[in-house]
């Protein structure tokens, strides 16, 4: 955790210097995340740390992350190295002109290489049953499911969510009409620590999410 903390702050700190705040969710982990990153805290001012002892999940997790954060430009990024921290230059610029910006691992052809096939193939049927379900969401931007993007607070300011399971960001393109939306192409890193959110209860959950989230766009 700390070794991407510090390669965040080296992206963030020559672009916003101190006008920006990193928010650290954690789930009250076994191994004591949130306790580790704290030791950063005397070198990283712009570190905040929330440790939940009692909710779980991390589409509520970022949602818990923005109720906390004070920026006017949101978002959320894995720990865990997959997507790059120096992706989060050209997401910042990208904002200039866009409301919502999201990191897209279909952009660039070979964005996939590092990951197993066994990653692709979940991923590309993830993306087919998501157009079934949600058309309107999954065939307006290439990489509905992806876990990196920053939107603008004005954008989402009126919106009620109820997150479940570990995609946010269908639930946001399902509940708010974004004016204008980018992507950012990236090639997808092998994950240096953790595991895959990817298993049978969190599988149930992403069906049950996209029925939620075609009930609601049939009212």
């Amino acid at each position: 955790m700390q070794p991407f903390l510090i390669a965040v702050q080296t992206v963030l700190d020559p672009i916003l210097g101190s006008e920006y705040e990193l928010v650290l969710v954690d789930d009250n982990s076994p191994d004591r995340t949130w306790e580790i990153a704290g030791e950063l805290l005397s070198s990283f001012p712009q570190l905040r740390i929330v440790r939940r002892r009692i909710e779980r999940g991390l589409s509520s997790a970022v949602m818990r992350g923005w109720q906390v954060a004070r920026g006017e430009i949101l978002g959320t990024i894995n720990a865990d190295f997959q997507h790059p921290p120096s992706l989060l230059g050209a997401m910042l610029d990208q904002a200039r002109h866009s409301d919502l910006i999201v990191a897209s691992r279909f952009v660039d052809s070979k964005s996939m290489d590092e990951v197993t096939l066994w990653r692709r193939l979940t991923a590309g049927l993830a993306r087919h049953v998501g157009r079934w379900f949600i058309p309107g969401v999954f065939q307006r931007i290439s990489d509905p499911l992806s876990g990196c993007y920053l939107i603008k607070r004005r954008a989402i300011q009126d919106a009620v969510f109820h997150p479940i399971g570990f995609k946010s960001l269908i639930e946001v393109l399902s509940r708010v009409q974004i004016a204008s939306v980018s992507e950012c192409g990236y090639r997808i890193q092998r994950r240096r620590h953790g595991k895959s959110k990817l298993n049978l209860v969190n599988s149930y959950r992403f069906i049950v999410q996209l029925r939620r989230m075609r009930a609601a766009a049939g009212k």
